[in-house]
């Protein structure tokens, strides 16, 4: 190769090529936006549509079905669920990673377009929305005051604070938790309307009447102009009050005279607490693209204005900033950089013994790792904690080819050449072994980068920039490493060398003594090892079996996610009662610093709970720990089933469940029900689970009325008339509107919530027949109580109940999956199936895709060394340490208590590199050796002592470089643990087998014969130009 050569004969060259790349990754690096995980997110598109008065089972049959038929037909879609409930149907269409969400969103519009006609005529019109999984709040700000009601708060942060956080940069959407929108509450007392002879009808048409503001046009003078406006809105309860209803011979009639009127919030389903305390929170959700970290900066400076301009009393405070943990992590390894530079580093001074001879090496780890920022930009990549993660492995991995370079010229000055021509002999005798291992290392990548679905998207970016940095890093090494070399290694003559020098050589000689003479004793007992090695391999398989698995590691985010689940139809205050026993338990946690509850976000039954945990050097116990502690005086809350989790990695819901399958039926809800009950009581009896349940729920109370329809004709009364009735006795009316301190609000017409407490009191509203007699709601409307379905869910179009449940403590979520597959193989019957949801499905595929990785990972090296060294034979005998190393990494994964995880996996893939690096350089010397003339067995031992200091010195450099991650500490520890111990166990095992397995199966494999085709050519020219005599014996 001549690269090398060019870059001795012309330093300056070789210099500016490298700065260039260091110029140009320093620009990239700084463009370069920041996140948590790659972008991963799914396209998702969903179709809500809403139907008033339909149940649940009418929108499944005339809404969803219908839909769900004509959407299934679009291309690129992985599943669909849908959901069906009271009055609205929701539809989730979930692509492939590679479905373009423009061109899916677009498809979706055509198909629902096309199944209008088959729709009911008075359904709204659907709405399609592009749904991202990405939308959840990065930062909840919590306010809370001594002096205002929820009210006054609610309205203060919507007027005040929501618009002003919606400005700056990066935020796509700001939500109120807990919100209390203010609206005229008009309680209407049916014995009073009862009494006046009117109708919740005649007081709507009055309201509707006597609430206008209307323009009545302009005034011209001579000079100027006027609007003339009708000041006839109505703006305070006051007012309201003293609207006329109805007038009599002897009194008229008011408002106030048949209904309390007040300024209320117009939802009081949903309550907020902080702390113990009611208050409201923020929920900040950035644009896709925005850098969290800069969109955390932006709201902590907007922070003290807004603080300044609170009213008195009031307190806001960040109750949980997402990009802590991003910071903290990035920090954590830009520390653990540091750290992996400092032991690389004295790895390399060690052996070399020189500061010029250590700064050679030292230069290509800055290159290499601002360079692929360089292909990160380009490939539009994000700095996140996975390609950061890619940066700690490159440490090791750059320094290897630069180690090898610079060992193999230091050699040639120890035996009398000039610098210069050690430089030129040196680095054309080692050329190909650093293009074989930094090709073969990429190689390595390459099945990574091809994988798809989501944890494929997500590594993507991780092996494509550890790739690149491979990639630069070997550029280096043919370029200005061995131009380094020339410049900076002192001759033999002008080294002097000191005591230290001298005693640290002795060691090496006598080391490497002692392994020639090791090696000289395998070759004679070689069928022996030969033993030994399929016994040490075996065993992998055997240790494999015998691991726990799971997605990801649990990792200590600083936060836990506490759900509260009620019985069906528990009101607000029935769950907020047991909330509120809730918070006073997670105020005798010490390591907990901030909670907030809402209850009533997605059903009065339901309630939630983000708890902060206090930063992780202020802590003894881990996120997981403390979960734990909790899971037993959660469950001894009597009357509700309350549960906490650590929020899963890699951007699922903070209150997703380590296992969940789906049960799919052709069959009834009712059968669909009891079976998946059956399940749920089966896992209740599994050690395994924690908090079984299923989704499907047909349980909960209902009061059906049901108006007999020929009366109503007889007497004259519509049936809209009496559904607006019942619709303002049970849910209230939005009648009009009314204008505060210039924003419009609604005003609600409901009957007095001390009238319908009990269904039988229906029988105090009264609807206007025809001909003006007042007749009694009971009279036409039949009332019984039985229960109905709360939602019935679809998977793939088969009705659908999702079981799921978290894993016990101290088991993974993938012994927790396994578990309700063995429960659900042992109840389900025939006639129904399973699909998985949320971390299981996730689980499943990367399993399945981890095999395959590990298996193309192993064919493109072996294709590649095949295709360098054109040889089928010295492949395989490069390769035979890889199940070696595999024993080793499996042996310290068990030793540190680690599973088999998505990042372990990504461990042992480029453990097949790493490994694979000493063979290649044995084998190459060894093909030198005998081009030279030695025999396979001298050959070989003569290149394994001559490579036995590089070896140890790579080996040395990748694994002190990883053992920071091995014993990672703080925010994101758990994931670098699990890939740092696999790359420490596995080079460490792996390696002192490569010394002796290598040597003795080249001893057994190798050809025969080691003769290139120009050798062969050159030998057989003088036959070719005619010349007398034979070909010389083989």
């Amino acid at each position: 190769m001549r690269l090398p050569e060019l870059c001795i004969r012309r330093p300056v060259f070789a210099t500016v090529i490298n700065l260039v790349i260091l110029l140009i990754g320093i620009i990239a690096y700084q463009r370069l936006t920041v996140r948590e995980y790659p972008n991963i997110d799914e396209p998702v598109v969903s179709v809500s549509t809403t139907f008033r008065g339909a149940s649940a089972e009418i929108i499944e049959l005339q809404l969803t079905q219908p839909l769900e038929e004509s959407l299934s037909g679009i291309e690129g879609i992985d599943f669909i669920k849908s959901t069906s409930r009271a009055e609205s149907s929701r539809i989730s269409i979930t692509f492939r990673s590679d479905r373009d969400i423009d061109a899916a969103a677009a498809d979706v519009r055509d198909r629902v377009s096309r199944a209008r006609g088959k729709l009911p005529d008075d359904v709204e019109e659907p709405v399609i929305a592009k749904v991202e999984a990405d939308a959840q709040p990065i930062i909840w700000m919590a306010f809370t005051s001594e002096m205002d009601s929820s009210l006054q708060i609610s309205d203060y942060v919507d007027r005040f604070v929501k618009n002003r956080l919606q400005t700056l940069t990066g935020i796509s959407e700001v939500r109120i938790f807990g919100e209390r929108k203010p609206a005229m509450r008009i309680w209407l007392k049916p014995e009073r309307l009862a009494a006046f002879r009117l109708t919740v009808q005649d007081i709507e048409d009055s309201l509707r009447a006597q609430n206008v503001e209307i323009p009545a046009g302009t005034i011209e003078s001579q000079a100027r102009e006027f609007s003339v406006l009708s000041d006839t809105g109505i703006n305070s309860p006051e007012e309201f009050s003293a609207i006329i209803v109805s007038k009599s011979k002897s009194a008229l009639v008011r408002l106030g005279d048949i209904a309390d009127i007040e300024l209320a919030p117009y939802d009081d389903t949903v309550r907020a607490r902080i702390n113990g305390k009611t208050g409201v929170t923020l929920g900040i959700i950035k644009q896709s693209t925005a850098n969290p970290l800069d969109v955390s900066d932006e709201i902590r400076a907007a922070l003290p204005a807004i603080q300044q301009a609170l009213p008195s009393g009031m307190k806001l405070e960040l109750a949980y900033d997402s990009s802590t943990f991003i910071a903290r992590s990035i920090d954590n390894v830009y520390r653990t950089i540091g750290e992996a530079v400092v032991l690389v580093l004295l790895v390399i001074v060690f052996f070399l013994r020189s500061i010029r001879a250590t700064i050679i090496p030292l230069v290509t780890i800055p290159l290499s790792l601002v360079g692929a920022c360089a292909l990160m930009y380009a490939l539009g990549f994000s700095l996140n904690t996975l390609t950061m993660l890619s940066f700690v492995l490159a440490i090791g991995l750059v320094v290897d080819d630069a180690i090898v370079m610079l060992e193999n010229i230091h050699r040639h000055i120890e035996e009398g050449l000039s610098p210069l021509k050690a430089a030129l002999v040196g680095s054309r005798e080692i050329a190909f072994a650093v293009l074989a291992m930094t090709i073969t290392l990429a190689a390595v990548y390459v099945p990574v980068a091809l994988q798809t679905g989501r944890t494929g998207k997500l590594f993507v970016e991780f092996a494509l920039t550890l790739a690149g940095a491979v990639l630069i890093s070997g550029f280096v090494a043919l370029t200005l490493a061995p131009m380094l070399c020339a410049k900076l290694l002192p001759d033999r003559e002008h080294e002097k060398h000191g005591l230290i020098y001298r005693a640290i050589e002795y060691v090496l000689v006598a080391l490497a003594n002692g392994y020639r003479s090791s090696l000289e004793f395998c070759m004679k007992l070689r069928w022996l090892v030969v033993l030994l090695v399929i016994g040490v391999a075996g065993s992998a398989f055997w240790l494999l079996t015998g691991l726990r698995s799971e997605l990801t590691p649990v990792e200590d985010r600083g936060l836990l996610f506490a759900s509260v689940t009620g019985p069906e139809g528990a009101t607000v205050d029935y769950t907020s009662a047991y909330v509120q026993k809730m918070e006073a338990l997670f105020a005798t946690i010490p390591e907990v610093s901030a909670f907030n509850t809402v209850t009533g976000n997605q059903s009065p039954s339901q309630a939630m709970a983000p708890i902060r945990l206090k930063p992780w050097e202020d802590r003894e116990r881990s996120s997981k720990e403390i979960a734990a502690s909790l899971r037993e005086p959660l469950a001894q809350l009597p009357g509700v089933n309350a549960f906490v989790n650590v929020p899963a990695s890699l951007g699922g819901r903070p209150n997703q469940k380590a296992a969940e399958i789906v049960i799919l039926s052709t069959g009834t809800y009712e059968e669909l029900d009891a079976t998946a009950q059956a399940v749920v009581d089966a896992a209740m009896d599994d050690p395994r689970l924690a908090n079984p349940e299923s989704d499907l729920k047909l349980s909960k109370p209902e009061i059906r009325l049901t108006v007999d329809r020929d009366k109503a004709a007889d007497l004259g009364i519509d049936i809209d008339r009496i559904g607006a009735t019942i619709e303002s006795l049970l849910a209230g009316r939005d009648v009009t509107r009314f204008k505060r301190d210039g924003r419009q609000y609604d005003v609600v017409v409901k009957v007095d919530d001390r009238s319908r407490s009990t269904p039988d009191q229906a029988k105090l509203i009264y609807v206007r027949a025809a001909g003006g007699a007042m007749i009694p709601l009971s009279n036409l409307v039949s009332i019984r109580e039985t229960v109905a379905p709360k939602d019935l869910n679809r998977w793939n179009q088969l009705r659908a109940a999702t079981i799921s449940a978290n894993a016990a403590p101290g088991i993974t979520s993938g012994e927790a999956l396994l578990a309700l597959q063995e429960i659900t193989a042992r109840t389900l019957p025939s006639t129904m199936q399973i699909d998985y949801s949320g971390q299981s499905r996730e689980f499943l595929a990367s399993s399945q895709s981890g095999v395959t990785v590990f298996i193309l990972a192993l064919a493109f090296i072996y294709l590649v060394l095949s295709a360098q060294f054109e040889s089928f034979r010295d492949p395989f005998i490069i390769m035979l340490t890889v199940p070696l190393a595999m024993t080793g990494a499996l042996i310290a994964m068990h030793l540190t208590g680690g599973t088999l995880n998505v990042y372990s996996q990504i461990g042992l893939v480029t453990l097949i590199g790493l490994i694979t690096k000493h063979g290649i350089l044995i084998v190459e010397f060894a093909n030198q050796r005998r081009e030279a003339g030695a025999d396979r067995i001298q050959a070989v031992i003569d290149a394994a002592v001559l490579r036995l200091r590089p070896i140890l010195m790579t080996t040395g450099a990748m694994v002190l470089g990883t053992i920071p991650l091995a014993l990672a500490e703080g925010a994101g520890a758990e994931s670098r643990q699990a890939i740092g111990w696999v790359i420490v166990g596995g080079l460490t095992f792996g390696s002192f087998f490569t010394l002796f397995v290598v040597p003795v199966a080249y001893s057994l494999i190798a050809a025969r014969f080691s003769e290139s085709v120009d050798r062969q050519l050159s030998d057989q020219a003088p036959i070719a130009t005619g010349a007398h005599g034979t070909a010389p014996a083989e």
